[in-house]
C-alpha cells in the first residue's frame, strides 16, 4: 500500500471507530511503528487527527477540533436530528443566520423548506448548498477561508455580522460544561460571537456527545440562548444550568417519536 492510500485508510479507520492504536496500525498495515508515527505526524499537521499516547484520535480536545470533511462524516442521523429539529423555529419571511459546522451545514440545506427566507452565514458548505435556490436571499460576510472550519472568519466577517440584524442565529458548540459553552478556535469564537450579538434570538444546537466536555476559549454562558437543541437529554449539570437560566429545552425526536419540550 502506498503511503497515501495507507493515510486515507487510517482517516477512514478514525471516522468509524474515533481512535486508532499505534501497534494495531502498524500490523495491519505491515509497516513499522516508526512509520505509522510518521504517518499520524502528516495526518496531525494536516489538522485531521491529534496524536494521543499510543495511538491517535479525532474526539475533540481542549485545542483541537477534527477537521470539516471528517466531520461531516460523523454522526450525520444526530446531526440530521437536531438539525430538522431547529428547523422548527423557523418561519418563513425570517432573516436566519448559521455559524460554521457540520451540524450547521445540514440545517442549511433544509431550510429551503422555510422559504422566502434571508440566510447570512459563513459557512462555505450552506453557501454552496443555497446559492441557486429561489426565494432564498443568501449572504456572506466574506472574511479569510478557513479550510479546517470550511468557513470564513476575520475582521471582516465579524464587522460584517455585527453590522446586521437578524431575526434567528444557530450558533454550535463543540463542547458545553454545566452552564458554559465552548470552542477551541479564538477567530471561530469571535465570530459565533458577532452572530449571537446581531440576532433577536438565539438557538444553541449540541451534540449530545459534547456535553460534559470543555475546550480553550469560552464562547458564551448558556443563559446568552434563548433555547438549546440536542439530540438526547443532556447532564444533570447542564439541564439544571438551563433550567434556573430559563432557557428552553429541546431534545430531538428519535425515529416515530415527537420533540421533547423542556419550558425555561
Amino acid at each position: 500500500m502506498k503511503r497515501e492510500e495507507r493515510k486515507q485508510a487510517i482517516v477512514d479507520l478514525l471516522i468509524e471507530k474515533r481512535v486508532v492504536d499505534l501497534d494495531d496500525l502498524a500490523e495491519r498495515f505491515f509497516v513499522s511503528r516508526m512509520t505509522v508515527h510518521r504517518d499520524l505526524d502528516d495526518l496531525e499537521q494536516a489538522g485531521l487527527l491529534r496524536k494521543v499516547r499510543g495511538g491517535a484520535t479525532i474526539e475533540p480536545g481542549t485545542r483541537f477540533e477534527s477537521d470539516f470533511s471528517i466531520r461531516e462524516l460523523q454522526e450525520t442521523g444526530a446531526k440530521r436530528a437536531i438539525a430538522k429539529a431547529a428547523l422548527d423555529e423557523v418561519e418563513p419571511g425570517m432573516s436566519v443566520m448559521i455559524n460554521d459546522g457540520s451540524m450547521a451545514a445540514l440545517l442549511g440545506t433544509m431550510l429551503v423548506e422555510k422559504r422566502p427566507l434571508t440566510v447570512i452565514t459563513n459557512n462555505a458548505a450552506v453557501l454552496e448548498a443555497l446559492k441557486t435556490a429561489r426565494d432564498i436571499t443568501l449572504m456572506a460576510p466574506g472574511g479569510i477561508y478557513s479550510a479546517k472550519f470550511n468557513a470564513y472568519l476575520g475582521l471582516l466577517a465579524e464587522e460584517a455580522l455585527a453590522g446586521l440584524s437578524a431575526d434567528l442565529a444557530f450558533i454550535s458548540a463543540p463542547a458545553v460544561s454545566g452552564g458554559v459553552a465552548y470552542h477551541m478556535d479564538e477567530a471561530v469564537v469571535r465570530a459565533k460571537r458577532a452572530m449571537m450579538g446581531a440576532a433577536r434570538r438565539r438557538c444553541l444546537l449540541v451534540n449530545h456527545r459534547r456535553f460534559g466536555r470543555t475546550a480553550l476559549h469560552r464562547l458564551a454562558g448558556v443563559d446568552a440562548f434563548e433555547a438549546v437543541i440536542t439530540d438526547r437529554t443532556p447532564p444533570e449539570d447542564v439541564a439544571q444550568a438551563l433550567a434556573e437560566a430559563g432557557v428552553a429545552l429541546r431534545v430531538a425526536p428519535g425515529e416515530g417519536t415527537e420533540a421533547a419540550r423542556m419550558p425555561g
